[in-house]
């Protein structure tokens, strides 16, 4: 140990472009101390360094749990180089100042994620020194680089050639430093609530930006994407994603998730503006255009299923800002990509089955539910009328109540032969809604007569009822429980309707 060396101590479990930083730092008079495996991989590499258990003149015990806790780490890493009792101390108990620490920890997540992994294997891959001493160098930032991530290897070499390893820089490190070790943290806490069941006690959350958005919902609006919504999905054009297009893809994937394989959604403004399931893509494709084709204009299209080059010549016959798929087949992306200003993106990993909680900032705090993702079986819907459904009505109405879960309130959908016909959304009496579903219904050239329709909540009136079946309507599926649900029960009763109660509320605002 050279005493007159500045010492970087370095333990990292993702050896990325790490000889390349080493071979820096030994030629910048840096003194390497390593960890067990980090050790072997230099040695092995041709770099010299300090075994930890050398520098500490103490084993690592109990299978590596303990190897970095020890004073003479901690002491280099937190004594105050301008602090003259500090360095008296460091002197009398042969305490060397460090000036890098170079740790990343364990990969908790990976192991925790895997249902495979034993419960003994996952908290074994808990870091608590790895944490320690990344929180004690960012700390004492004064005087110490940290580095956590491969990724700032490069600006680090940059700046320590050219002598600007300035407090700013320093400060920049600790900041993403204490964000790291805040991040695993939570993913540990998360675990442990959901491994065990625990009640929720907190929330946490700390992803980091991933991507900084043009702007917002409007343009004087900052935006940014923190997390990973890019493993759900991936982007092949090369126009910007907006903050915008995220929220209808959100809702357009989840929707023809719901509705299975062949089905096909239409987004504008978060709100499906025609649904449709088919015998393949391109009908279904074309059976939710034709409801309503003047607002799927500058919409979102998502697919379950493939876009193959016929049903891609057809997408672009109109302005689409988004197209969404499963895959896509043949010269497929070449010719959406004839469209400058379209992104085309591919799922790549179920949102229903992964995505199970969704948040709202509110004053103070923050709104937190589980997503919606409740199912309408045939079994569990309860026929309240004395006329019952066709099997036809019966396949309509499940799927109009599977669409009226992405409508916002209050919503009310028209379907007939696996396609939405009339959409009513966000009004403020559900009557409203009614009205307008049937007016664009109308407006698109659709004989209501026949048709079924879904409502996301119960009918607070018989008002509606009678609406509806002067359309041409002949069932309703809804959710009951409301203190006037024998009014329509007598309505539906009395103009020979149908009308089945779910018990479930799909309430969307």
């Amino acid at each position: 140990m050279e005493k007159n060396l500045k010492k970087a101590l370095v333990s990292v479990s993702d050896k990325t472009d790490l000889t390349k930083l080493v071979e820096v730092l030994i030629r910048n008079n840096f003194e390497i101390i390593a960890t067990g495996s980090t050790a072997k991989h230099l040695k092995e590499n041709g770099y010299a360094c300090v075994e930890i258990s050398s520098y500490t003149a103490f084993p690592e015990i109990f299978d590596g749990r303990v190897k970095t806790l020890h004073p003479k780490v901690f002491g280099g890493i937190l004594m105050r180089r301008d602090n003259f009792n500090d360095l008296k101390i460091a002197e009398e108990n042969n305490i060397f100042p460090i000036d890098l620490v170079c740790v990343n920890l364990y990969p908790f997540e990976k192991y925790s994620s895997n249902p495979e992994v034993s419960l003994e294997i996952k908290i074994e891959n808990i870091d608590i020194g790895g944490p320690s001493l990344i929180r004690a160098a960012a700390k004492n930032y004064k005087y110490v680089c940290v580095l956590t991530n491969p990724s700032q290897y490069e600006e680090f070499i940059d700046r320590l050639e050219k002598n600007q390893l300035d407090e700013r820089y320093r400060a920049k490190l600790a900041y993403e430093a204490f964000s790291h070790t805040n991040s695993y943290d939570a993913t540990i806490s998360t675990f442990f609530e959901n491994e065990f069941n625990l009640e929720k006690a907190a929330f946490r959350i700390s992803l980091p930006i991933t991507k900084k958005l043009r702007y917002g919902e409007n343009p004087h609006q900052e935006a940014y994407i923190a997390g990973n919504l890019f493993e759900y999905f991936e982007i092949y054009s090369a126009k910007e994603i907006s903050y915008n297009n995220v929220l209808d893809l959100i809702c357009s994937a989840s929707l023809v998730e719901d509705l299975g394989y062949k089905s096909c959604a239409i987004i504008k403004h978060n709100n499906p503006c025609g649904a449709a399931i088919g015998e393949s893509e391109f009908e279904a494709y074309t059976k939710a255009l034709s409801c309503d084709p003047v607002s799927a204009f500058g919409g979102i299209v998502a697919i379950n299923g493939k876009i193959d080059e016929k049903l891609a010549e057809k997408l672009n016959d109109i302005f689409l800002e988004v197209v969404l798929a499963c895959d896509y087949e043949g010269k497929a992306i070449e010719i959406l990509s004839h469209k400058k200003n379209r992104r085309i993106v591919k799922q790549i990993k179920s949102l229903n089955k992964n995505f199970k909680e969704e948040y709202r900032s509110i004053p103070g705090g923050v709104l937190i539910q589980q997503r919606d993702l409740s199912k309408i079986l045939e079994e569990n819907i309860k026929v309240v009328t004395k006329k019952n459904f066709t099997k036809e009505q019966i396949k309509d109405a499940l799927f109009a109540a599977v669409v009226a879960k992405s409508v916002k309130s209050n919503a009310i959908v028209f379907a007939k032969n696996g396609q939405t016909i009339g959409i009513g959304a966000g009004q403020m009496s559900r009557i409203d809604s009614t009205k307008i579903a049937i007016m664009k219904a109308k407006e698109n050239g659709f004989d209501l007569k026949g048709s079924v329709v879904a409502s996301d909540a119960f009918f607070p009136f018989a008002d509606n009822v009678y609406e509806i079946a002067k359309a041409g309507a002949v069932a309703i599926i809804q959710p009951g429980g409301s203190v006037r649900d024998e009014d329509s029960i007598k309505a539906c009763d009395e103009l020979n309707i149908a009308m089945a109660f779910t018990g479930i509320r799909n309430f969307k605002h």
